[in-house]
């Protein structure tokens, strides 16, 4: 993405399909540790396993243990229907987009490095219109991986990811498929800044040093920084959204926002902090390193 000439040698189609694909991919290879993220993020304090005042999940490995051990191998992978859904239309256009909007701000003639502002803006549009789009296939995803082990005789919610959708549609409205719009997409126009940016900018530093070359080496490099920013700026966003989309109790953002932390304190919205990283960074190394080679498979066919 560094490379701004190579950026308009593929087709916003073929952009849009080598992005969703490499979403779909990498959501597919870490969605265990998003599933065991997305458990610490709801449990609250005062939540408790088989003992009085202990957590029931700690730790990302604790947590990916305790599903596997109580709910089976599969219940890892819960939400991955909606969770390639929500890929393949946020994936696709808030990487899609990303050089289309970036080329917009610069002109077609541009030559030399894109200012950093100006790729922050861009990948902050094209978070904030992905995620517009795609919020119910993220708060489905959400539902899916909330619930845990449930009592002998209680059924499930949803029997799977199309019944929920018609479910929430039928006895909450329409509307509420766009439950936590607002803090989902101030977290995925944040995050996606921190990672399309953060990936952009320091793939670009480390192709000016010396001996690097854009390999699978740098792409890795940058995945994994990208990953990095991502959490550090979007976990109390993201804590504030899955909670949202988990319990529908909050009446607002603000109230999630402010009733988190006058309860559990501001650590709270980083709960997950090390299961984010896991995730995010494993899921950007893998998307990027996918994607490059994608994109570098569409250039040698077009």
């Amino acid at each position: 993405m560094s490379d701004f000439k190579q950026a308009t040698e593929i087709s916003f189609a073929g952009t849009f399909a080598c992005s969703a694909f490499s979403a779909c991919f990498a959501e597919l290879c870490t969605i265990p540790l998003d599933t065991a993220k997305v458990r610490l993020q709801l449990q609250k304090r005062g939540s408790i396993g088989n003992e009085v005042g202990i957590p029931k999940y700690r730790g990302m490995l604790g947590t990916v243990v305790t599903i596997a051990l109580e709910e089976g191998l599969i219940a890892l992978w819960k939400g991955i229907i909606p969770g390639l859904h929500r890929q393949c239309i946020y994936g696709g256009l808030r990487i899609g987009l990303y050089d289309p909007v970036k080329i917009l701000f610069v002109g077609n003639d541009f030559v030399g490095d894109v200012p950093l502002f100006k790729k922050v803006l861009a990948a902050l549009i094209t978070g904030a219109i992905a995620i517009a789009v795609a919020n119910p296939t993220d708060l489905v995803k959400v539902r899916l991986q909330a619930e845990g082990k449930l009592p002998p005789g209680v059924p499930r919610r949803y029997a799977g990811a199309l019944d929920a959708y018609y479910t929430i549609v039928r006895q909450e409205g329409l509307a509420a498929l766009w439950t936590g719009l607002c803090p989902n997409i101030a977290r995925n126009a944040i995050i996606n800044a921190a990672e399309l940016a953060s990936y952009d900018q320091i793939k670009q530093t480390i192709l000016k040093i010396s001996g690097f070359t854009d390999n699978i080496l740098t792409h890795l490099l940058a995945g994994l920084g990208a990953g990095f920013f991502a959490v550090c700026i979007g976990s109390p966003v993201d804590v504030v959204k899955s909670r949202m989309m988990g319990d529908s109790t909050y009446k607002s953002t603000f109230d999630c926002f402010f009733k988190t932390l006058k309860n559990e304190g501001p650590f709270a919205f980083y709960k997950g902090f090390f299961p984010s990283f896991g995730r995010l960074g494993s899921w950007n190394v893998i998307m990027f390193l996918t994607l490059e080679q994608a994109k570098n498979y569409f250039r040698r066919i077009a």
